[in-house]
């Protein structure tokens, strides 16, 4: 597969831009949405961002990174040493690194990498390959 990088970075935008609405707090959101959304597309975000990088990794190799690097990313939410947890006090390091580690944190990482392999699998591939909107 060879991905188109301006087309995955235009998602790479407007999953960040969803994810920080669904962190806004606003009480027109569900729960739910406010609970999981954040979690699920910072994964979606980390499996753009991995596809967008490696345009020509498999599928399986860029959900595997992507999964990779999330459950790194959450395992480093039980080590608070001082030093990192003054890094995570800024807001866009707090939204990179998280704060504290949570098992449905891992779910949300997995239903949002499945996102990414869903649309990319289902069609979608078709849409971001470089190739074919190059020639259409």
């Amino acid at each position: 597969m060879n991905r188109n990088r301006i087309i995955y970075a235009a998602g790479i935008f407007t999953v960040i831009l969803l994810g920080l609405a669904s962190r806004s707090g606003s009480p027109l959101l569900p729960w739910v949405i406010k609970e999981y959304a954040g979690d699920t597309l910072w994964a979606l975000t980390a499996y753009l961002a991995v596809a967008f990088l490696f345009p020509r990794l498999s599928i399986w190799k860029v959900a595997l990174i992507a999964g990779l690097f999330s459950l790194l990313i959450e395992l480093s939410q039980l080590y608070h040493a001082g030093w990192i947890d003054a890094i995570r006090r800024y807001r866009l390091a707090g939204l990179v690194l998280g704060y504290g580690f949570l098992w449905s944190d891992l779910i949300c990482y997995l239903a949002g990498i499945c996102i990414g392999v869903l649309l990319e699998s289902l069609g979608a591939r078709y849409l971001f390959d470089a190739r074919r909107t190059r020639s259409a």
